[in-house]
């Protein structure tokens, strides 16, 4: 079942904006800066961009490319491309990995998110006034220990997210990222700028600016080439599906180069909004996730015009986290519309509706069932190393096999026609031969580690 034409993007604004709202998300907006950072800053920026335009950047290209080319849900998509290469339609359940992926990633990222609408919600009514280390400490165990509370938060994330996907495409998901990527964009200036002027921006610009090549070895590539893949949001279906809705006058290459700057873009100035903050106060900026929740209000508390602050900063996390699974609903979503020929609005219910249930057993493994372990590990690290460490870099290693080895170069080259020669064939030679190795080293290495 082709993918009706009314569900195509208007314009390539629309569709750069929702494909860099599925990338940017929490994760790569705290933990970019922070890795950058402890790895040689500047340095590590070289290396990781050499990484997201030789490793991520292909296999976003061959995920749009399989995607638009099969104008379906990913297993749709993948199946119809291999029948036309005369390939198995055993390879559907590549584009079937990349569902399973997003369904279970947005199990657990919506218990986050909900935590970023509950401390947005904290911002706008109380502030984080004369909070210290030890209150936010305290704070953020009693928003884990509150089962209701995070019950509540994980619905209205779910919710809006929703709404989004209820109202379809171009009324629903276009209408939603074309404001409030631009309104993230500018929160993240405007936030920077703030920094500039109230301390700690020269701290946070040499942490994350000076080059520091002693500390790139093997590890450093390593988590550089993690970083790039999981940042970008290849092999998730997300990409996949919105390339689906992606028209044929739209330049996959070039749309593609753009995402991958943008989001790279939003990391670093993600690190000028945060950092100075946490240096100018002499603060931990190897809190990890805690970063956001247990030492940021610690700054907030403390900073000129904190409550203001916080309030944008909040907003700001906000819109990353709910465009991100805005992505990963619309996958599954669009997949349910084809498998049993339901409506939009009946399956979005459904999916929202289910992803909410599963979502209970993520909520109570931070409280009541702490304990709980399967195979040594509580519900959510299960989760996330089952879909982050096996199921990703696996689906984007086939993602490339098929693209570069199954489909037929014809193919590919009539769907990647926006590009010039020297560049399709660098691409295709990336995508056969530098690609593959580097998620088996990632593959291996997340197994054995």
């Amino acid at each position: 079942m082709a993918v009706a034409t009314a569900d195509h993007w208007s314009s390539r604004f629309a569709f750069l904006m929702a494909a860099v709202g599925f990338a940017v998300g929490l994760g790569n907006i705290w933990r970019f800066p922070y890795i950058a950072g402890e790895n040689g800053g500047a340095a590590f920026v070289i290396v990781y961009l050499l990484c997201a335009f030789g490793i991520a950047m292909p296999i976003l290209i061959a995920e749009l490319m399989v995607g638009r080319r099969g104008q379906a849900s990913p297993p749709q998509a993948m199946a119809a491309v291999a029948l036309e290469s005369k390939r198995s339609q055993h390879w559907q359940w590549v584009g079937g990995m990349g569902l399973l992926a997003a369904y279970m990633i947005e199990i657990v990222y919506a218990v986050i998110v909900g935590w970023v609408l509950w401390y947005l919600f904290k911002a706008v009514t109380t502030g984080f006034l004369d909070v210290d280390a030890a209150n936010a400490a305290a704070q953020f165990s009693a928003v884990q220990a509150d089962t209701a509370g995070m019950l509540f938060w994980t619905l209205a994330g779910l919710a809006i997210t929703g709404l989004i996907i209820y109202a379809g495409v171009k009324n629903g998901i276009e209408r939603a990222v074309v404001v409030m990527m631009p309104l993230m964009f500018l929160l993240l200036i405007g936030l920077a700028v703030y920094n500039y002027f109230t301390g700690g921006f020269s701290e946070a610009t040499a942490w994350l600016f000076t080059p520091d090549f002693s500390k790139i070895g093997p590890d450093a590539v390593l988590a550089a080439i993690g970083q790039a893949f999981f940042s970008i949001g290849v092999a998730m279906g997300g990409m996949m599906i919105y390339g689906s809705y992606l028209p044929k006058s739209i330049s996959i290459g070039q749309s593609a180069l753009i995402v991958v700057i943008v989001d790279t873009a939003v990391a670093l100035l993600a690190g000028l909004v945060i950092f100075p903050a946490v240096f100018h106060h002499g603060l931990d900026p190897a809190a990890g996730a805690g970063l956001i929740f247990q030492t940021l209000p610690v700054a907030f508390a403390q900073m000129p015009g904190g409550q203001i602050f916080s309030v944008l900063f909040f907003t700001m996390l906000s819109v990353a986290g709910i465009t991100s699974m805005v992505g990963l609903v619309e996958c599954v979503n669009a997949w349910m519309e084809e498998r049993f020929g339901m409506p939009r609005h009946r399956s979005a219910v459904l999916v929202v509706s289910s992803v909410a249930v599963l979502s209970v057993p993520s909520i109570l493994s931070y409280n009541l069932w702490a304990d709980v372990s399967l195979g040594g590990s509580n519900f959510n690290d299960s989760i996330d190393y089952f879909s982050n460490q096996i199921l990703l870099p696996l689906g984007g290693l086939l993602i490339a096999v098929f693209a570069g080895w199954a489909m037929t170069s014809a193919a590919s080259r009539d769907e990647l026609s926006g590009m010039g020669a020297i560049s399709y064939g660098l691409w295709r030679f990336m995508i056969r031969f530098v690609v593959p190795p580097a998620l088996i080293v990632i593959f291996v290495r997340g197994v054995v580690g």
